[in-house]
């Protein structure tokens, strides 16, 4: 029996229905394969940048330094098959097993995906990025007979400045997670994703790119100790409306206003849809004629309000085709939704705190970075866990190339080491799959 009474159907970013009559459990990271695939494949894929390496060596600039006299010259790019080969000898656990390494780029660049087994053996998911990086620093010393007074170079171009860095500085291996050091606690691993990352993996895909970041975020809450007891249910609600279109909520949101509509006809609409579902009602009317809503279902309530915080993003940044109207979209949503409801706002108030906070960092005096470069680890934004970041990056999504730290500035690379992954780049359709498999088994 599911644990919770909430039955969801599921639609895509085209409004077709994927799955009818979900349990809400179905989408839930302990119990939906297809999520813990997209977990498991953010920490085991590993990009190996073969042409910076390369450049590196033979230029003797590593780790931010250059180091005259000890200049090599490989023809890495050139045997990048070869390389990859290497690896795969080396980092796969049995032959036959899941591990993958993939050439890209005409050879720049190789994709090696580590084997499950690998990481079951240890408790960081930091095993990835070093098991490929021994491999590769191994494989390059090997097959070129490196002498020994010129191997700490093949480190330094592969490492980085590690561990003279807290982080991997100046490294010519990637991986999308920060090493542990950079989370700003227990359980953010995977909050600590930039939004242009996501933007960049579901190729500006607005209503992909809401869902992988609240896929993201929802995993994270299980890892942090958010997701327990009564709380596990606000979660998931949230994942399914906002993140999933749950009974293409955001879809007809941003249809019913996306042509003429503005921030407050989305308050509008959502508090219409929420009327007629049955998840708010008036409580009392004053003298004035303001009516105040009141619900029995404030999980519920908090989920629908995400979603139009979703479809106001993407229908005011939409218009504009510029992501520097993010954070005071997801503050002036929340403050109109606020006064229109009497109820509170997303994530009970924390998303509209974390829009003054965001729009002093994103520019105003203080300009520290687009809203591209923020994430839920960031000490602006980790406050209002789960609904914020998916909103931003819907925003990101749909930037008309305004912005100085544009996805494809930032994270390029992403793209193209994630690139023909449906788990990444249409990930409702690929949760959604799942979930309409096991509907009927919970």
């Amino acid at each position: 029996m599911p644990k919770y009474e909430d039955v969801i159907d599921l639609y895509d970013d085209y409004g077709k229905r994927i799955a009818k009559d979900v349990p809400l459990e179905a989408i839930s990271p302990l119990r939906n394969k297809a999520i813990q695939k997209i977990a498991s494949l953010t920490k085991r894929t590993i990009a190996v940048n073969l042409a910076g390496i390369e450049k590196a060596l033979a230029t003797g600039q590593i780790g931010g330094s250059k180091i005259a006299g000890k200049e090599i010259e490989v023809p890495l790019v050139k045997d990048a098959k070869k390389l990859a080969d290497d690896i795969k000898a080396m980092v796969q656990v049995t032959e036959g097993d899941d591990t993958v390494v993939e050439v890209k780029n005409d050879g720049k660049l190789i994709v090696v995906i580590v084997p499950e087994d690998r990481l079951n053996a240890g408790v960081e998911y930091t095993t990835g990025f070093t098991a490929v990086a021994a491999a590769i620093t191994e494989a390059i010393i090997d097959r070129y007979k490196v002498p020994m007074y010129k191997a700490n170079m093949v480190k330094g171009a592969v490492w980085g400045q590690y561990p003279q860095t807290v982080n991997f500085a100046g490294s010519n291996i990637k991986t999308i997670l920060e090493v542990p050091q950079m989370n700003e606690g227990a359980g953010f691993a995977l909050r600590n994703i930039m939004s242009n990352h996501v933007v960049a993996l579901v190729q500006r895909n607005a209503m992909q790119g809401a869902a992988l970041s609240s896929l993201f975020e929802t995993c994270a809450a299980y890892e942090m100790g958010d997701a327990i007891g009564p709380f596990e249910r606000q979660h998931l609600l949230s994942l399914a409306y906002q993140g999933l279109n749950a009974n293409n909520l955001v879809y007809s949101l941003v249809k019913k206003n996306g042509k003429t509509g503005t921030v407050g006809t989305v308050v509008e609409s959502l508090m219409e849809r929420a009327i007629d579902d049955g998840v708010i009602r008036v409580k009392e009317t004053l003298p004035s004629g303001y009516n105040v809503y009141t619900t029995d279902d404030l999980p519920k309530w908090n989920a629908y309000a995400a979603a139009g915080e979703v479809a106001a993003v993407m229908v005011n940044v939409g218009a504009a085709r510029a992501a520097q109207g993010v954070p005071s979209t997801v503050l002036y949503y929340n403050d109109l939704l606020e006064h229109e409801s009497a109820l509170p706002g997303v994530d009970y108030g924390r998303a509209e705190g974390v829009g003054v906070g965001m729009s002093f960092f994103s520019h105003s005096i203080y300009g520290g970075g687009g809203p591209g470069l923020f994430h839920g680890n960031h000490v602006v934004t980790r406050h209002a866990k789960g609904t914020l970041i998916p909103a931003v990056t819907a925003g990101n999504c749909l930037d008309g190339g305004t912005q100085t730290f544009s996805a494809e500035a930032t994270s390029g690379l992403f793209k193209d080491v994630f690139g023909g992954m449906p788990e990444f780049n249409t990930p409702m359709q690929f949760v959604g799959a799942e979930a309409k498999k096991i509907k009927n088994k919970l």
